[in-house]
């Protein structure tokens, strides 16, 4: 098996280095969920690069779709497309734009970015899969932030109507939200508590504890019959000494000398001579 940790590390590489060239993106919200999304598609989807709309394939929902660069690295080092791709990532005519694109990209399975958008779209592919007597499962990632939004809840209450145990939601908890804290807008706590009030099966973990996620991803579903969140503690662009936990840094882009910062940190040697 693949060393989830090591191939973590390696696409944290390629995320900062798909941003700075591109000149922006939402750099920390990446960082906060490629754990998650490492251990989802090196670890636990039923998915084939080589057919990527096979009906019978588990679907993943990156409902946070400003945390895309994340998931397009992910998508070209697993093979849905050639990397080249990356380089061009917000520039005139490339198919990676600051939001997924599922008419242009190979493997994303819904176009994201209206917060609170995702999550009721993979409710849906979910009752679909029940319908039709499926074996597929999906998995949709949220921001906190996006939590706020009245349609999280209208879908997690048709979800739990349903039943829908091959529907995995889970959930960025970082603790924060575009340029502030989460507590400071509208505090969603107690968090687990309102989820399990709507029939979900609640549990929580260190969202970088990447053998705490397989193990957890491996559970589901935790009850039968009863759709499953995962609570995913993590930090605002971890790995990165000066972004974590600074709201600031929402979509900041380091000058020269944070970027020699961010070069050490992520053991990315001399790519700051890059930008001088």
């Amino acid at each position: 098996m693949i060393d989830l940790k090591e191939k973590a590390k390696e696409l944290r590489k390629e995320i900062i280095k798909t941003i700075c060239r591109a000149g922006g993106g939402h750099m920390p919200a990446t960082l906060s969920i490629i754990d998650i999304i490492t251990v989802l598609y090196y670890g636990i989807l039923n998915i084939d690069p080589n057919s990527p709309d096979d009906s019978h394939r588990d679907r993943f929902i990156l409902s946070k779709g400003h945390a895309c660069v994340a998931l397009y690295t992910v998508l070209a080092d697993r093979g849905f497309f050639d990397k080249h791709h990356l380089g061009t990532f917000g520039k005139l005519g490339s198919i990676l734009g600051g939001h997924p694109d599922m008419h242009k990209i190979p493997g994303v399975e819904a176009s994201t970015g209206a917060l609170g958008h995702g999550f009721p779209f993979g409710v849906g592919m979910a009752l679909s899969g029940k319908l039709d007597n499926e074996k597929y499962r999906v998995f949709t990632l949220l921001g906190d932030g996006e939590c706020q939004e009245g349609s999280i809840w209208e879908a997690a209450m048709f979800a739990s109507h349903h039943k829908l145990d091959n529907l995995i939601a889970i959930v960025d908890y970082n603790k924060q939200q575009a340029m502030d804290y989460l507590d400071k807008i509208v505090s969603l706590e107690p968090f687990a508590e309102k989820w399990r009030a709507f029939g979900w099966e609640v549990r929580e973990v260190d969202g970088h504890n990447l053998d705490m996620l397989l193990e957890s991803f491996n559970a589901c579903p935790f009850v039968k019959g009863r759709p499953n969140l995962l609570i995913a503690h993590t930090t605002k662009g971890k790995g990165v000494s000066f972004m974590e936990h600074e709201p600031l840094w929402h979509y900041r882009m380091p000058n020269l000398e944070e970027m020699k910062i961010v070069s050490k940190d992520l053991g990315l040697d001399d790519f700051w001579k890059e930008f001088e």
